[in-house]
């Protein structure tokens, strides 16, 4: 017999997965693949990310330890990255910006919504936290250049919106 709360994780894991399919089939500038992803689904990895989340609270601000309690309340978190890769283009004099790092980015990008529409498309609550990347840095937790982070939740009511911090 399987009880609601291993059902639920289990699920969750299995969106997480289906997550990262998405994330690395997601179509990629130039057909160059520089998107990395990582699964964390054990409760010591959230609480290890949670508690570099509050200490980057200390010198960047209360919404990193706003989303480390997000993480804390989540039952898997999805690590999206990318590597700044050379795309062999000739960049023109007139750009505004580096071709090679926007090009990374917008893979990125578009690899997170692909991720984030396979999790709303089977019900799992998600929120994408830039948060949530700069402790995966931190911590070393993806071989990436860029992290961003996407928490997820199954529960009645979405715990990534309409968040009060500090929590009651």
């Amino acid at each position: 017999m399987i009880e609601l709360p291993e059902a639920v994780k289990d699920g969750v894991v299995q969106v997480a997965k289906l997550m990262a399919l998405s994330a690395l089939t997601a179509p990629k500038g130039r057909g160059v693949d520089n998107v990395l992803v990582k699964i964390l689904d054990r409760r010591e990895e959230l609480e290890a990310l949670a508690a570099a989340m509050d200490e980057l609270a200390r010198e960047y601000g209360e919404f990193f330890a706003r989303d480390a309690y997000g993480v804390r309340r989540s039952e898997v978190v999805v690590l999206v990255g990318c590597r700044i890769v050379d795309f062999k283009l000739k960049q023109p004099k007139e750009a505004a910006v580096d071709v090679n790092l926007a090009m990374s980015l917008i893979n990125l990008g578009i690899a997170l919504g692909s991720a984030v529409k396979t999790a709303s498309l089977h019900n799992v609550d998600n929120r994408i936290m830039y948060t949530i990347g700069i402790a995966a840095k931190k911590l070393n937790l993806l071989d990436a250049d860029v992290i961003i982070g996407v928490p997820l939740s199954a529960t009645s009511k979405n715990i990534y919106f309409d968040r009060v911090w500090p929590p009651k």
